[in-house]
């Protein structure tokens, strides 16, 4: 059942007939309501919006940037991710205000792509979300939140953040979505059982050892929400850090939330909108996460161990996602306001 893309066309209708106009720091203007909440459970399918084409491997792209903790825009070209060209661009370009001759976007962006003592130096846009996940003053904020799921799962400090206030002045732009908690709880001997199946049978094993023992779920926090183009990217992103950890922990991804501050459309996005609106939804595709081949054969395993959370995410590329049976609409054009 697809109640994602009928919750994101109620929102669009309730900005349109209840936002009010504000002023924005990017000068488009936007139609803007405060406060809302969306909620989706992962057995539905998995949250791709099928009311316009979606960009998965950029979605797939951005996250893995995220959790290695990284923060120059390399790896997203490498992958042909171009969510943050512009911001990394506009930064650039402001070193030449008062000169005539600007170089061209084209021009930075191929740059960074293929000269690293560039990309180093231009490509860097400070401290943002990777940072602060991995390296928050030291704390790695996502080894620490596995470890705890594994240790103690009814903890109610399981919580990631990104908006360290000491370090918001050194950001090419401080955190949208600026932190996210997990809840579990302990699955019934019937949902453990029906897990065991849904995922077949294996020999000589008993279905309580193997199935796992609780459901997770992800609720994330967000200050300012550009709800036509950045959204749709925000739900299946955390919907698949969901995934990610759910694997790694052992446990059944169950409801993904989101919490909405500022929630608003551009101007100049006020009849895409209304296109998407009249769409009808297709079913939700579903996910699958293959790790990458060389370490699936037994041998390498027993020479190297079990690799660690991070060995994982460091192996892991965008086409380790796998969407199974994902069909939408055409995608919708729209400009990006930086």
């Amino acid at each position: 059942m697809n109640n994602i893309d009928k919750q994101y066309q109620i929102l669009l209708q309730t900005i349109l007939e209840y936002g009010i106009e504000k002023k924005d720091r990017t000068g488009t203007g936007t139609k803007s309501i405060f406060g809302y909440t969306i909620r989706h459970k992962m057995s539905d399918g998995f949250p791709l919006l099928t009311t316009k084409k979606m960009h998965w491997n950029s979605i797939a792209t951005e996250l893995l940037w995220f959790l290695r903790g990284d923060t120059n825009i390399k790896f997203l070209l490498d992958y042909d991710c171009h969510i943050w060209d512009g911001d990394a661009y506009k930064n650039y370009t402001n070193k030449f205000l008062g000169y005539e001759d600007i170089p061209s976007k084209e021009w930075f962006i191929n740059e960074i792509k293929n000269n690293n003592k560039f990309a180093e130096k231009f490509g860097e846009l400070g401290p943002i979300y990777g940072k602060q996940w991995r390296n928050w003053n030291g704390i790695n904020q996502i080894t620490n939140l596995i470890s705890e799921l594994k240790t103690n799962p009814d903890s109610r400090r399981l919580m990631v953040g990104a908006w360290n206030v000491g370090e918001l002045d050194q950001m090419i732009l401080p955190p949208c979505h600026y932190g996210f908690q997990i809840y579990t709880r302990e699955l019934s001997i019937d949902e453990r059982v029906a897990e065991y199946e849904k995922r077949g049978y294996i020999k000589n094993i008993d279905p309580l050892d193997y199935a796992p023992k609780r459901a997770i779920s992800l609720m994330w926090n967000q200050r300012s929400v550009d709800t036509f183009l950045g959204l749709p990217f925000n739900i299946a992103s955390y919907a698949l850090l969901l995934e990610i950890i759910a694997r790694e922990v052992n446990m059944v991804p169950e409801e993904l939330i989101g919490n909405l501050g500022d929630t608003h459309l551009y101007l100049n996005h006020i009849e895409q909108a209304k296109e998407q609106i009249s769409r009808t939804s297709y079913e939700l595709p579903t996910i699958q996460i293959t790790e990458r081949n060389w370490y699936m054969h037994e041998v390498v395993k027993q020479h190297m161990g079990e690799k660690t959370f991070d060995d994982k995410i460091m192996s892991y590329r965008p086409d380790c996602f796998e969407l199974i049976g994902y069909q939408s609409h055409p995608k919708i054009k729209a400009p990006l306001s930086n």
